[in-house]
């Protein structure tokens, strides 16, 4: 369960700690997509240490608990490790990413009980709506606790975003915070270059959300306060979304920026500079 008194300094040591484990889930099995993943680190670590209130008991129903579901699935790797972190299941179970017979797939999948996923994801574009689906029925059975979305920035390219973020702002779905991690990059390229997003801001806006931007992505306090501010907008008749610019690769030097390790997994020379740039007092697994 996340908590208001957080120690800053602990925590950066967690993001820290969470891109080692990434790197080394992606290099253990030779796959995955670690540049998406160790750049929306800050995310997941102010999320579940710092900001939603959530269960490691994994109850079905999420009953008095804030929910949240990653649309971009792909980036599954930074999840399970801040799952593992926060107790949802045993941190060793790490080793077993996108291995046959594993819990952690490399896309999430509640097929085989894992704890702290719901929804299967990783098909883009429908994060949004089952997430509006979770806000709705919150407000149906009287709960005062929010959903958070996280989706990509190439994932906007995907019609079904448009449709639900429609659906949301009609039906005032305003317990719902959606998140899109702005790293500019996607498999094929930079989105400039595949299919440009133009002014997402004034896009969002015109589909009656309430937007704000958090300009430092990798800033683990500007982070926080962004989706404090978030919370503090939700109950006003309106969706919230955070535009969340980020960098992808951030922590390793040689993976920053571009798209070239949006889907290629660190060789053993590769993993040893990058673990070298993330010092952390925490074990790995």
């Amino acid at each position: 369960m996340a908590d208001s008194t957080y120690n800053l300094t602990e925590l950066q040591n967690l993001c820290s700690q969470v891109r080692r484990d990434v790197l080394r889930m992606t290099n253990g099995c030779g796959s995955g997509h670690p540049g998406g993943a160790i750049g929306c680190t800050e995310y997941f670590v102010a999320l579940y240490n710092a900001v939603m209130k959530h269960d490691n008991s994994h109850q079905a129903n999420a009953l008095d608990e804030d929910l949240f579901l990653l649309s971009n699935g792909h980036i599954c790797a930074v999840w399970y490790s801040i799952l593992a972190r926060n107790g949802y299941f045993e941190v060793a179970e790490l080793a077993t990413h996108r291995l046959i017979n594993s819990r952690l797939q490399g896309h999430p999948s509640p097929a085989k009980g894992l704890e702290g996923i719901r929804v299967a994801s990783g098909s883009l574009g429908q994060g949004l709506s089952v997430g509006i689906g979770a806000a709705l029925t919150k407000k149906l059975n009287g709960e005062d606790r929010h959903v958070y979305v996280l989706m990509g920035d190439g994932e906007q390219q995907e019609g079904q975003v448009w449709e639900a973020g429609m659906f949301a702002a009609h039906h005032k779905v305003d317990n719902l915070i959606a998140t899109i991690d702005y790293n500019g990059a996607q498999i094929d390229g930079m989105t400039d270059e595949v299919l440009s997003l133009m002014d997402l801001e004034a896009k969002w806006k015109a589909f009656g959300w309430d937007v704000l931007t958090v300009e430092q992505g990798n800033d683990l306090q500007c982070v926080i306060d962004g989706l404090e501010e978030a919370k503090s907008r939700t109950g006003k008749g309106k969706p919230v979304l955070i535009l969340l610019k980020t960098l992808m690769g951030y922590g390793v030097d040689f993976m920053q920026g571009g798209n070239a390790w949006h889907g290629k997994a660190p060789n053993d020379d590769e993993l040893e500079r990058a673990l070298a740039q993330l010092p952390s007092t925490l074990a790995d697994y």
